[in-house]
């Protein structure tokens, strides 16, 4: 995949607002206004299309069913800005450059880049405003369901071993992430991102190459692109070329006036007000999934088997619960194979229904010991949620 050739006619496909896509048939998102096309876009099957230019792609959800890694042609797109170089993707020629606060500034391509040790990490990626839709009152943004979200296994070479190589100053503070793409308006702020030093340098954090055994997709970050296990997705720069060791904190608009969040244990505010002070999104809240019943499903009575999926921010699923009667009472789910604690972790349980409306919930703990709020959390942006999810079916 990395001929340069088959990089170019697929970027010609995909310039000019990816005029390569193919529209399927449409999808209707449980919410006012949810009625999305589906359409399918270079090495994509369909997906529900939320924007086009930048591209911003949702996974159905139906294929997170009895699927714990997301399939590389399913897995969610999404872009900041609509600057992206595809013609210019070529792994031959790719460089990242290391500079800052470091003793050796460094250049490398992606084949001395693969001469470090190499290392694999299964691990959920999530974007901030997932089931953003879901938000009552609404609020700006793209309002998308549940599928803005997906689990891989990632290969790389970690961070901290490129920055050892580089030698990080005793004064560096935060570490900045820049990709390729970037605004096609001199007006729109470049897309770059910075993580703490204690977080770049954490042993989990890839500069990946590979997802699922095969190179990245080009609209998931190729030919290389960060990967920060447990922290939101706006934190995992794609097509990364260039990494910068800082002595302070980054201020710019993606990181003081974007992707904020209300500076309180829960990251929440009473509906329709505003914070009165804010501060960058970070990690995942716990959450969890009924996969194989849709809302308003029919189904016929008797025993019904239940599947499904829970994730957290890393330390790892201690438990999940469904309650087939709206929460009333909770029986305990088994828990299925782990992949590792920053993964999708399958869960299936039986229930019996007799004819009649049931209302399906499921909650998840985490090993920490969080677990999911019983009413919805509200913030301005449409982050973070983690409500207990409900599946509303009719037994008949």
């Amino acid at each position: 995949m990395a001929q340069i050739t088959r990089r170019t006619a697929l970027g010609g496909a995909l310039a000019g607002g990816i005029a390569g896509t193919a529209r399927a048939a449409s999808i209707d998102l449980p919410f006012a206004n949810g009625t999305r096309p589906l359409e399918t876009y270079p090495q994509k099957r369909p997906l529900i299309r939320l924007t086009s230019r930048p591209p911003q792609l949702e996974t159905p959800f139906a294929l997170f069913d009895n699927a714990p890694i997301t399939a590389n042609d399913a897995f969610f797109v999404r872009y900041h800005l609509a600057g992206i170089p595809f013609e210019q993707l070529d792994a031959a020629s790719w460089k990242l450059s290391i500079k800052g606060a470091v003793k050796t500034p460094l250049t490398l391509s992606l084949a001395e880049l693969k001469k470090f040790d190499h290392h694999d990490i299964v691990a959920v990626n999530q974007c901030s405003g997932n089931s953003r839709g879901f938000f009552e009152p609404r609020v700006p943004g793209g309002q998308a369901g549940n599928g803005l979200m997906g689990c891989a296994r990632w290969r790389g070479v970690r961070l901290a071993d490129v920055l050892a190589r580089a030698g990080v100053g005793p004064d560096a503070v935060q570490v900045r992430f820049d990709g390729a793409d970037g605004p096609i308006s001199p007006a729109t702020p470049d897309f770059a991102k910075a993580l703490d030093l204690a977080v770049a340098t954490s042993p989990d954090v890839l500069l990946a190459w590979s997802m699922n055994g095969s190179d990245l997709p080009v609209l998931n970050g190729y030919p290389l692109r960060l990967v920060v296990p447990g922290y939101f997705g706006t934190y995992w720069l794609k097509h990364l070329n260039e990494i910068t060791v800082l002595t302070g904190k980054l201020d710019n608009f993606w990181m003081t006036s974007a992707y904020r969040i209300p500076d309180n244990p829960t990251a929440s505010v009473p509906p329709g007000t505003a914070p009165t002070a804010t501060r960058p999104i970070g990690r995942f809240t716990v959450r969890s999934f009924i996969t194989n019943l849709a809302d308003g499903a029919h189904i016929a009575p008797g025993p019904t088997a239940l599947r499904g999926i829970a994730f957290d921010a890393g330390s790892g699923i201690a438990k999940v619960e469904v309650s087939a009667d709206d929460g009333a009472s909770w029986q305990p789910a088994t828990l299925g194979t782990d992949l590792g604690r920053f993964a999708f972790r399958p869960w299936t349980a039986n229930v019996t229904l007799p004819a009649g409306k049931w209302v399906l919930k499921v909650r998840a703990t985490a090993v920490s010991g969080e677990t999911q709020p019983a009413t919805p959390l509200w913030n301005p942006g449409g982050y973070m949620r983690n409500v207990i999810e409900s599946v509303r079916l009719e037994v008949a």
